[in-house]
């Protein structure tokens, strides 16, 4: 069993803690990806369970060891690095057996497990080549075969792609994700991008200032943030923030032409509370007309800045213009300039571009709304 517990895990650099008490249990076979901003500890986490960082206080099990002050060595986990730290004057099938070279494996054992290696990883053709003749994707796939033959309980992997091009990180992407697949290992990944994060993981650890403020499914994660932060991160592109007000047992949106929508039933007696509504890219349309009803895509007259039922809401068509038309070819970003100065982005399959300064409504459904606490920035349910 390969399950990875954390308890109450420290560090800290003097006086200075980095990591503030962190719980986490990544299970046996579990792809975990450790998500966040720059700085926000989730390399120093990672090198702490490869036994690169020092606990300062906690305790670090992989399966029924206690490794927390073990040598890396005697770890049982292997780490692949973004800079893929291939000798260059050895060939791939020298690189990936070198460690177990060094550790006085037999020959034949070290021919099979590469071999083994180059399978999965589909580089027979590259075994003689040096690393100056591979591609970038090339070499990350040969660091990874330099894991494999090792055997480890745990892979750990600190943003193994953010050297490679857009369309190596698509092809890699998929790579990692057959490659867990075929031998069912723990592992854990690390990524500043949160595409890379829903794409591969089955489960998500979304890390600020050193503290988890959430883990779980990618989907879950998506769908039932537990903060602002957290909402903001998971989603591309991002969620919308928009400031509200409860009022009688709804909320007003100013950007929104002071569009009221069904609060949730905590809000509904705080009249005058101010408080944070998302809105995903996804779940907004905009119309080019006024718009009178449920989100159909047609507009046939005014509307007045309220719920019109069937759990959908609907903008007044004033207020908001068209900044730039993103279009990615099957699908559109409209960034819209509101009243308020708060920037308003839909997501649209449309294939019309509509021109700068294009004035529009967008509509969506009340149910998918969410709401922030101002100060907290909980999750107001």
């Amino acid at each position: 069993m390969s399950v990875i517990e954390l308890t109450d895990l420290v560090k800290t650099y003097g006086e200075t803690e980095v990591i503030h008490g962190v719980n986490l249990t990544v299970e046996d076979g579990e792809f975990c990806v450790f998500v966040g901003p720059s700085g926000c500890g989730k390399s120093t986490l990672l090198r702490m369970i490869a036994g690169l960082e020092e606990t300062t206080k906690g305790q670090i099990c992989i399966g029924a060891r206690d490794v927390t002050h073990a040598d890396p060595v005697d770890r049982g986990v292997a780490m692949v690095f973004q800079t893929y730290a291939l000798y260059p004057h050895m060939t791939v099938a020298e690189n990936m057996g070198f460690g177990l070279k060094m550790n006085r494996v037999p020959k034949a054992e070290i021919n099979a497990k590469v071999t083994e290696a180059s399978r999965i990883l589909q580089l027979d053709d590259y075994l003689q080549r040096k690393p100056k003749a591979l591609s970038g994707g090339q070499r990350q796939r040969v660091a990874i075969g330099r894991a494999i033959v090792r055997g480890p309980e745990v892979f750990l992997f600190d943003e193994p792609l953010s050297n490679l091009d857009a369309e190596l990180r698509v092809d890699m992407r998929v790579e990692i994700a057959r490659l867990h697949k075929e031998i069912g290992a723990t592992m854990v990944y690390v990524t500043h991008d949160q595409v890379e994060a829903m794409t591969l993981a089955d489960k998500i650890v979304v890390l600020r200032a050193g503290v988890i403020e959430q883990s779980g499914r990618p989907v879950d994660l998506y769908n039932d943030p537990a903060n602002k932060f957290v909402a903001g991160f998971i989603g591309s592109p991002a969620m919308n923030f928009l400031n509200g007000v409860v009022e009688q047992g709804r909320v007003r949106i100013t950007a929104l032409n002071d569009l009221t929508i069904e609060a949730p039933v905590a809000l509904a007696q705080d009249d005058g509370l101010p408080v944070v509504v998302g809105l995903r890219p996804q779940i907004l349309t905009a119309n080019t007309g006024p718009n009178t009803g449920p989100n159909t895509g047609t507009n046939t007259g005014p509307n007045n800045g309220v719920s019109t039922g069937a759990g959908t809401a609907a903008t007044s068509d004033t207020g908001l213009n068209v900044e730039i038309c993103e279009h990615l070819g099957g699908v559109c970003y409209l960034y819209l300039s509101t009243p308020t100065g708060e920037r308003l982005v839909v997501e649209t399959r449309a294939e019309e571009i509509l021109p700068v300064g294009t004035e529009v409504s967008v509509s969506f459904e009340d149910k998918k709304a969410l709401f922030f606490d101002v100060r907290t920035e909980q999750r107001l349910r």
